[in-house]
């Protein structure tokens, strides 16, 4: 399959790359000028060097599909809300738009857990039909992004899927994100300051994401116009602190770990894990 990918120098585009060329796609992909992958990549793709709000007619000639990666300050702390919603809202649609001019109908967009919000609170397992209540400017920008692709789907009759991921971490992660902070504390011998650790979360490693991305290419339980939310996680709950534990001890740590020391993030939920087996027809 021809697949045209948005973000392909992210964290999760980097995966998907080199696992879309193994499983023998040919992939044209979008970045942002003088941007690098996150990893390594086993081949390189055709890249196009332009911002997301440009025009790709050219580019998505021919191609079958368009898996959205793409988004705008995914980790705190994030742009004014304007901004987010320009390059996560305005962008995105009109990059569909483009893309249905041309007769491409399939369509993958990457959402997050945390468009869920205030209303994931109090849940044992959050299914994608909860309701969308974020209070931060990137999870709101991407619920609205939700909203939006939603309605065009209906719209324009196109068989699209959002993909909400949940905590996903590994290679390639930023630097400041926990898992890879917590892995350069471990190697380097130094100790670890962390929360109580007692947030509950859906740790799911960036290669499963990769692949169940790249499973859901498979279109056919889609109907035109019908477009489907799904989580993309483990479906198994784990602490923060037990998390670090475990990855603590893979690395044998010489250091230790200093739970209690770092306060919650404000609106922080305590718990965020995902229903897998449920699919929201929208």
């Amino acid at each position: 399959m021809k697949l045209f990918i948005t973000g392909g120098t992210g964290f999760v585009g980097s995966h998907v790359i080199n696992q879309a060329h193994t499983a023998g796609h040919t992939l044209v992909v979008q970045r942002r000028p003088s941007s690098q992958p996150r990893l390594a990549l086993d081949r390189q793709p055709q890249w196009v060097d332009r911002a997301l709000d440009g025009d790709f007619t050219a580019e998505l000639q021919g191609c079958e599909a368009v898996v959205h990666l793409a988004s705008h300050t995914p980790n705190p702390p994030y742009a004014p809300l304007d901004e987010c919603l320009y390059w996560n809202v305005f962008a995105t649609v009109r990059l569909l738009q483009q893309a249905a001019a041309l007769g491409i109908r399939d369509v993958l967009v990457a959402g997050t857990c945390f468009e869920y919000g205030a209303a994931a609170e109090g849940l044992e397992y959050v299914h994608p039909a909860t309701d969308m209540r974020p209070s931060l400017t990137y999870p709101i920008s991407k619920a609205a992004a939700t909203t939006a692709c939603l309605g065009l789907a209906r719209h324009l009759g196109l068989r699209l899927q959002v993909l909400r991921i949940f905590q996903v971490f590994g290679e390639g992660e930023a630097a400041t994100r926990f898992w890879p902070s917590l892995k350069a504390a471990a190697l380097d011998g130094r100790d670890f300051a962390m929360s109580a650790g007692v947030q509950v979360r859906d740790f799911i490693p960036v290669e499963e994401v990769a692949r169940q991305f790249l499973a859901a290419l498979d279109f056919t339980a889609v109907a035109p116009g019908r477009p489907q939310v799904r989580n993309v996680g483990t479906g198994q709950a784990q602490t923060l602190l037990a998390f670090a534990k475990h990855w603590w001890a893979h690395w044998q740590a010489s250091g230790q770990l200093v739970p209690g020391q770092v306060g919650l993030r404000p609106g922080e939920l305590s718990r965020l894990v995902a229903d897998v087996n449920s699919v929201h027809t929208a």
